[in-house]
């Protein structure tokens, strides 16, 4: 699976679980609308109050799986930020463009687009008894790819 797969991937599926860690180190998720940029970078919004928006500050580490339902799954680890300026820009662009119904949620400051940059990603296939795995090379995505 290259960027391009990967990117369209999480654009058919649009959901997934993101998971990172709480103040006293325990898993926290959230099951989110999950956007991916043309750089490989995964994309969604959350209110500047939430768990989630602490713990990313606190600790950039976090996993997200997209997929599921359909039988096939995309299992990504990596760092979490708020992207600023041009990054912020393309990361919104492509969020609204996945979801333009959530475009709106974009300009109220009260709400935080967040990016992961995947270090590690797993494609899982498990359809009609299946049960295949491929890695996937995420070496070198991220802004410096967009």
């Amino acid at each position: 699976m290259d960027r391009e797969a990967f990117a369209g991937y999480v654009r058919s599926q649009g959901w997934g679980v993101v998971a990172s860690l709480g103040d006293d180190g325990g898993p926290q998720a959230a099951f989110l609308a999950v956007a991916a940029t043309g750089a490989g970078e995964l994309v969604f919004d959350a209110r500047s109050t939430s768990r989630k928006v602490a713990n990313l500050a606190r600790d950039p580490r976090v996993a997200v799986t997209i997929g599921g339902t359909d039988g096939t799954t995309l299992q990504c680890e990596g760092r979490a930020d708020v992207p600023a300026g041009a990054d912020r820009d393309r990361c919104a662009a492509a969020y609204a463009a996945a979801f333009p119904q959530f475009a709106a949620s974009l300009a109220d400051e009260g709400i935080v687009l967040l990016r992961v940059v995947p270090t590690w990603a797993r494609y899982g296939d498990f359809r009609d008894g299946r049960s295949d795995t491929t890695e996937v090379d995420v070496s070198g995505w991220g802004p410096a790819g967009a």
